[in-house]
């Protein structure tokens, strides 16, 4: 497996790919008493500097909970990471924008992870199926697919 930062660059968008097995509650007091369902979670995410940082801060379990996502990565594991190199702070909204419309994903948490953007409903999205990954590729070229294996799961 390459190591991230083999494939990263300095700044771009992420897009982490979470598989909730159960339902769940989070601590976070927005949300407080609302059960979000099992399934998958998509989460967009922006890095205009230190991208790999950021990545490697979403793989640890064990963290200082800073943002709303810290909730689900310090809880679930992070299986995919498909990452847009030197992609600027809009696309993270295009690609949201692109996955409800073009691949059935939706968004159950208004608000989530997006306090600097007005654009989104939320940038944590959810689908009971898996995105299927050879469409969701082929219209994003060039790509990165990273899948952490448990030895960078920190």
């Amino acid at each position: 497996m390459p190591k991230i930062t083999d494939q990263v660059s300095d700044s771009g968008i992420y897009l982490l790919e979470i598989i909730a097995p159960d339902d769940f509650y989070t601590a976070i007091k927005k949300y407080e008493g609302r059960k979000f369902p099992k399934g998958f979670y998509y989460y967009a995410g922006s890095a205009q500097k230190n991208l790999r940082k950021r990545i490697e801060r979403h793989l640890k379990k064990s963290k200082n909970i800073y943002w709303h996502i810290d909730y689900i990565t310090s809880r679930f594991d992070i299986n995919k990471i498909f990452i847009f190199n030197n992609e600027g702070k809009d696309f993270e909204c295009d690609l949201v924008a692109e996955l409800l419309e073009h691949f059935g994903l939706i968004s159950t948490a208004p608000g989530f992870g997006n306090s600097d953007c007005n654009r989104c409903d939320s940038h944590l999205l959810y689908s009971e199926r898996q995105l299927d990954y050879n469409h969701f590729i082929s219209r994003y070229h060039p790509i990165v697919r990273f899948i952490p294996s448990s030895s960078e799961t920190f």
